[in-house]
C-alpha cells in the first residue's frame, strides 16, 4: 500500500476537491480520519461522488462542525489517536485532514502529530488569496519540523503567478499546480481541469520513491 496524506493551510480552502480529484487520477482510495460536522455531504461523501472512487469510513465520525477536539468533546469522546493508523488498502490510499495542521485532535494531540506519526508523504494545498504567502510558510516550516516529507505545494484559486513563484523559492519546495474555482463542479470537470493544472507526474513520482525508501 502507497498513502499521501492531504493538508491544507485553514479550513474551506478546497483541499476536499483537490482530494477528490487527486483520488479520481491515480484510482486511489480516500479516507477522511475525523469527520466534524453532519449537517451537510460530508467530505466523503463529496470525495466519492466526484471521484467514483472508493471513501472508507471515518475513523469518527461528529456531529458538530468545530475543531474536532470540541467536536468530541460535545458529545462525551476523546479522539485516540492510536485508534487512527492509515488503514491498508489495495493501491494508493489518499487520507484528508481537517483545517489545518494545528488542528487539536484531542487536548494533547495536534494533526500534525498524527502526520508525523504516519510518515506519509504531505500535499499542502494553500489559497492564492492574500495573506496565504505567511500561512504556507509557516505550514511549510511546521511540517518539516516534525520530520514530515513534503510533496509539495497545491494551489487552489485564481492564478497569482509571482505569490505562488514567492511561496515556493522561500519554502524550497514543489510547485504541484494550481486548481481553479469550477463554474460547474462535476466528476468530468473536476478530471479536466486536474489533468490540465496539476502534476499528477511528480506526485506518482513521490509515491515511487516512498514506497523504494
Amino acid at each position: 500500500m502507497s498513502a499521501l496524506i492531504v493538508t491544507g493551510t485553514d479550513t474551506g480552502i478546497g483541499k476536499t476537491i483537490f482530494s477528490a480529484g487527486l483520488v479520481q487520477a491515480l484510482g486511489a482510495t480516500y479516507w477522511k480520519p475525523v469527520q466534524s460536522g453532519l449537517e451537510e455531504e460530508t467530505d466523503s461523501q463529496t470525495v466519492a461522488r466526484l471521484s467514483g472512487r472508493p471513501a472508507l469510513p471515518e475513523g469518527y465520525l461528529l456531529q458538530l462542525p468545530a475543531s474536532p477536539h470540541l467536536s468530541a468533546e460535545a458529545e462525551g469522546v476523546e479522539i485516540d489517536p492510536n485508534a487512527l493508523a492509515l488503514p491498508k488498502v489495495d493501491g494508493v490510499l489518499v487520507a484528508e485532514g481537517a483545517g489545518g495542521l494545528m488542528v487539536p485532535l484531542n487536548r494533547k494531540v495536534l494533526y500534525l502529530d498524527l502526520f508525523a506519526r504516519w510518515g506519509a508523504p504531505v500535499i499542502l494545498c494553500a489559497r492564492t488569496q492574500l495573506g496565504t504567502i505567511n500561512h504556507t510558510l509557516l505550514s511549510l516550516k511546521a511540517l518539516r519540523d516534525a520530520g514530515c516529507p513534503v510533496v509539495g505545494v497545491a494551489f487552489i484559486g485564481d492564478a497569482e503567478p509571482a505569490v505562488e513563484e514567492t511561496i515556493c523559492q522561500f519554502g524550497q519546495v514543489a510547485h504541484l499546480g494550481r486548481l481553479p474555482v469550477l463554474d460547474e463542479l462535476t466528476s468530468d470537470a473536476l478530471a479536466v481541469a486536474f489533468q490540465a493544472s496539476i502534476r499528477v507526474d511528480l506526485i506518482r513520482e513521490a509515491l515511487a520513491q516512498g514506497e523504494a525508501a
